[in-house]
């Protein structure tokens, strides 16, 4: 087999000048400064290669047609695009890993439409989740889309990454909530997907259901410019329990019960692991911390009426209690859960268990798995996490698991199981950046083996995670199919070129 390289054209000032005319002076970016800050996103990233994955241009779209004037120029010249949003992802989606154009979509933000009686709205891709919610707050309507990166996500991302969030359970995930698109593609086509073809339906049983294909695409396909979303009636009550319990065996039995007892506003439930707590103790401001004699921890949380989460949560402190979960009150439960959108951004430093502080970074494995395979990944993680420690001293930490519910509507079923990872960024050269890679890649290799997926929420198109990802989890056709579908529609591979591993879809 002989690989066919693509041949990209160059930003060149002719570029520039057309990208002024379509967009206006003050909406296209040369500035580094402006170009590097787009070069990363929340994950750790290679600081010694920065230059590699730096675009050339950053370009801000203001609607639908600027969007396709950019692409249509893009595909004309052979121009690699990378979409970004508001770069809270820990994939790497919005890295440009063949430099080009670079299309922040954060001037996409408007409201067109908020439909109370059809329980939706329709909004542009740009919009972050937290200012959408402030305007739907005095209508007594919210848009579940509750993410770690809730402050500073858009939709567009969210939509590209199949995004996932804490309160899924109950509301569903960014795949459930957005009910059609409108997307653009690489030739400048402006298409809507849906359930079926229109807009605000549901449920259709006409055609082929393309949201889905067009959902978690990492921007390999088109950019999202707006969307329909699902509304919901602001909860009544929210009400978070945290219990805590001497040993793993009783805790996983815990989430189990709660997860299976049938509730219909469960909105979450997740165990902080035994590592996981020792970190918060040391390490986390947002945390109030735990006596020495708590280990672990489960939480479950109960959305909707008063009449229907009263009762729950009764039922939900006899299931705790009866595998001896000692409640930790309502400052506990009220103020951690408060603050699980502190911690996105809280770990730009590491503290050793003596106390001294270390810069570091944070970085999650975000594994989905069922719920007996569970015990197996959480020891394989550790293992594999610890065995770099030590040969990497200072370099990596184990930053404990967490373990959540993940099933859209339902507490059974999946779950994401995280392991936090603490990165010296600043240690980063060839060596230890392969030693990361390596390590990322074990871990996948070790979800796969339990016929696990990779990734849950972030997307697997990292390096080290794409490769076991498209290779091993997918190796049984659907990677082939993703590859056909990727030349169809993208013949010149210019939409995020070096992602999911589709290069491979241009070799001859």
């Amino acid at each position: 087999m002989t690989t066919a390289v693509t041949q990209y054209g160059a930003v060149t000032d002719e570029v520039i000048d057309e990208l002024r005319r379509l967009l206006g002076e003050e909406n296209v970016l040369i500035d580094l400064h402006e170009r590097a800050m787009r070069a990363y996103n929340c994950a750790p990233a290679p600081l010694h290669r920065w230059q590699d994955q730096t675009p050339d241009v950053v370009v801000l779209p203001g609607s639908t047609e600027d969007v396709v004037g950019i692409l249509k120029l893009a595909n004309e010249k052979r121009i690699p695009v990378t979409p970004r949003g508001g770069g809270s992802g820990l994939a790497d989606g919005a890295m440009p890993l063949r430099r080009g154009i670079c299309v922040d979509i954060k001037r996409m933000n408007e409201i067109f439409e908020i439909d109370e009686d059809n329980m939706c709205a329709t909004v542009g891709t740009g919009i972050n989740m937290l200012k959408l919610n402030e305007v739907l707050e005095p209508l007594g309507k919210i848009f579940p889309d509750d993410l770690a990166g809730y402050a500073n996500a858009m939709l567009g991302g969210r939509i590209g990454c199949g995004g996932w969030t804490l309160i899924g359970a109950r509301f569903g995930h960014t795949p459930d909530t957005v009910i059609s698109m409108e997307c653009v593609l690489p030739d400048g086509q402006v298409i809507w997907v849906g359930g079926g073809g229109t807009k605000k339906i549901r449920k259709s049983s006409s055609g082929y259901r393309l949201k889905d294909l067009f959902m978690q695409h990492q921007g390999t396909l088109c950019i999202v410019t707006r969307a329909v979303i699902e509304l919901y009636p602001k909860s009544e009550v929210e009400f978070a329990g945290y219990f805590a319990f001497d040993n793993w065996d009783d805790a996983y039995q815990a989430l189990y019960d709660v997860t299976t007892r049938g509730f219909g506003n469960l909105s979450s439930a997740m165990i902080f692991d035994d590592h996981k707590i020792d970190f918060l103790r040391r390490d986390d401001e947002a945390f109030i911390p735990l006596g020495r004699d708590v280990r672990f921890v489960v939480l479950f949380t109960m959305y909707g009426l008063k009449c229907e989460v009263e009762p729950a949560v009764k039922e939900g402190f006899r299931i705790m209690k009866k595998l001896g979960g000692r409640y930790l009150g309502p400052e506990q439960g009220e103020g951690d859960w408060a603050s699980r959108h502190d911690r996105y951004h809280l770990s730009y430093h590491g503290r050793t268990p003596d106390g001294q502080a270390t810069l570091m970074s944070w970085h999650c494995e975000d594994t989905a798995a069922y719920h007996t395979a569970l015990p197996a990944l959480r020891e394989q993680f550790h293992e594999i996490v610890g065995r770099y420690m030590k040969q990497y001293p200072g370099v990596f930490d184990d930053w404990g698991i967490f373990i959540y519910t993940s099933n859209p509507f339902k507490g059974w079923g999946d779950y994401l199981i995280e392991i936090d990872v603490g990165i010296a960024e600043l240690q980063y050269n060839d060596e230890t950046w392969a030693a990361w890679i390596r390590m990322k890649r074990e871990i996948a290799q070790a979800a796969v083996d339990m016929e696990c997926s990779v990734s849950i929420c972030h997307g697997s198109c990292r390096e080290g995670d794409d490769d076991i990802a498209m290779h091993g989890e997918m190796a049984h056709g659907s990677f082939e199919i993703m590859k056909k579908i990727k030349r169809m529609i993208d013949p010149n591979n210019i939409m995020n070129p070096g992602k999911y591993c589709l290069d491979e879809a241009y070799e001859d």
